[in-house]
């Protein structure tokens, strides 16, 4: 019997021809079906978007982003540097909460956790103030977002917020294009718009549900040990 395979590849054809005793040759053509997504892997783009979208609703980073599309009012030059230096500073913080899951326990990686997402969400009850990190970096609308944005976030919730949904949940460059898209997510809209309907945000309604979604995981964390 001989036989011939060809793209054996995710969703792509194979051709197999097999002959029996007596001497009559068949052809088969078949199709294999593509791999199914990973779970997991859709799990943690979901969570981390959706929690660093409402972590930054009304945070220091979003007034920031406020007060440059105010005061540039060029918002593609904004929206790049912040693309930028969230990618940065997330990639950052991404790495050292995979670095500390490593090194804790599994019990204690539990708790620990746990007790971030839950301290996070009562931080997130805490407004914060508008930032002046863009009056010390006067250097045109993409470098002084790019600078502002990388240095205010640092410490800031949605970095901290990394650091834990990083050491929970894998793999970490998905938790990084999660994050960048829930800040994108919470402040794109933000600076198109400027100042002219941010008072109209429901803000104090928006930190109740993100404080309320990060309890929950902390106590999902807990309950799925």
């Amino acid at each position: 019997m001989g036989h011939g395979v060809h793209g054996l590849g995710s969703g792509e054809t194979f051709d197999t021809t097999t002959s029996d005793r007596g001497g009559t040759r068949a052809r088969v053509i078949g199709a294999h079906s593509p791999a199914p997504e990973d779970p997991d892997s859709v799990e943690t783009l979901v969570i981390s978007t959706f929690s660093v979208a409402l972590a930054e609703i009304g945070d220091k980073t979003q007034l920031l982003a406020l007060f440059l599309a105010a005061r540039f009012r060029r918002p593609w030059p904004i929206i790049a540097g912040i693309l930028l230096a969230t990618i940065a500073n997330h990639g950052i913080a991404a790495e050292i909460g995979a670095w500390l899951a490593q090194l804790l326990s599994p019990e204690w990686q539990r708790w620990l956790i746990a007790g971030a997402f839950i301290v996070m969400g009562l931080w997130i009850l805490v407004p914060d103030r508008e930032d002046d990190a863009a009056a010390r970096y006067p250097y045109g609308a993409f470098l002084t977002t790019l600078i502002a944005f990388f240095l205010v976030e640092i410490g800031d919730k949605t970095q901290i917020a990394t650091v834990v949904l990083a050491a929970e949940f894998e793999p970490v460059w998905l938790v990084v294009v999660g994050t960048t898209l829930g800040m994108l997510a919470a402040n794109v809209p933000v600076v198109l718009i400027g100042h002219l309907n941010a008072h109209r945000l429901p803000l104090r309604l928006i930190r109740y549900v993100a404080a309320a979604l990060f309890v929950v995981l902390g106590a999902w964390v807990l309950i799925d040990a």
